[in-house]
């Protein structure tokens, strides 16, 4: 999901979506307890965008990028759901011990990998995509030069397989219009909805953080809203499914 960019620290305070449920994930959290020794929204916030999970792909393409893409229906696509467990683990740690950084930090990129793992786009197999396009996996891409531009064998090879990446409908145009439609859809107010119940809460901490965000994920999957994006592009009907639906269960998810 946008972030902003990953040159400003604060491109994203606006139409970042991250930095959007971050804001609406305290808010609700700070009404089911005190928040004693939880780190501030202006804290978390410092660990999004540039300095997120999003920044690695700049600084140090193909190394030590977090893997956010998830298939809520492969129970042998356990990546993500390493990177939450770690993540949650370690923001446990860091709050008994009182470190205020490092919580802020495990904070900020726990909500990052669940948010991105409840995001329609991230459950398209885009790297299986991506590695037809070009004919090789994501170890290659060690620039930013590589990363944004395919090379084939020919100029017309070239041509052909940029315009399956960047063309109508190519693989990044779409992922990223599905991205900004929802920014767009969810800039002008506050996620409403978002607050769990306190049965929610007692329902999440009976089954565990992991099996309750695998469930969410399979309830935004099923209501289809990347592939209705694909055949017909942003409609009204996204728009209400993103305001009723994907954001609060998000939110809930973080929270």
């Amino acid at each position: 999901m946008y972030s902003g960019t990953t040159i400003f620290n604060h491109s994203g305070n606006w139409l970042g979506v991250h930095q959007k449920v971050n804001r609406s994930s305290r808010r609700s959290l700070e009404t089911h307890t005190r928040l004693k020794n939880f780190p501030s929204i202006k804290q978390i916030q410092h660990f999004e965008g540039k300095n997120g999970p999003d920044g690695i792909k700049s600084k140090s393409p193909a190394k030590d990028e977090p893997w956010h893409y998830y298939d809520p229906f492969d129970p042998d696509d356990t990546n993500l759901i390493g990177l939450i467990r770690e993540h949650y683990g370690d923001l446990i740690e860091a709050l008994k011990a009182k470190s205020d950084e490092r919580a802020a930090f495990e904070a900020a990129w726990l909500s990052h990998a669940l948010v991105d793992g409840l995001t329609p786009a991230h459950h398209y197999p885009y790297e299986a995509e991506m590695e037809l396009i070009r004919g090789e996996s994501k170890d290659t891409r060690t620039t930013i030069k590589d990363k944004l531009m395919v090379k084939g064998e020919t100029t017309t090879e070239t041509l052909k397989k940029n315009w399956l990446m960047y063309g109508a409908k190519g693989l990044m145009t779409t992922h990223g219009m599905f991205e900004a439609g929802v920014a767009m859809t969810l800039a002008p107010s506050k996620i409403k909805l978002g607050n769990p119940s306190n049965d929610e809460l007692i329902h999440a901490a009976s089954i565990g953080i992991e099996e309750y965000f695998m469930q969410n994920a399979r309830e935004v999957a099923m209501l289809d809203m990347y592939e209705q994006f694909y055949r017909k592009g942003w409609t009204a009907k996204l728009a209400r499914q993103t305001r009723s639906s994907l954001a609060p269960i998000i939110v809930k998810t973080v929270t």
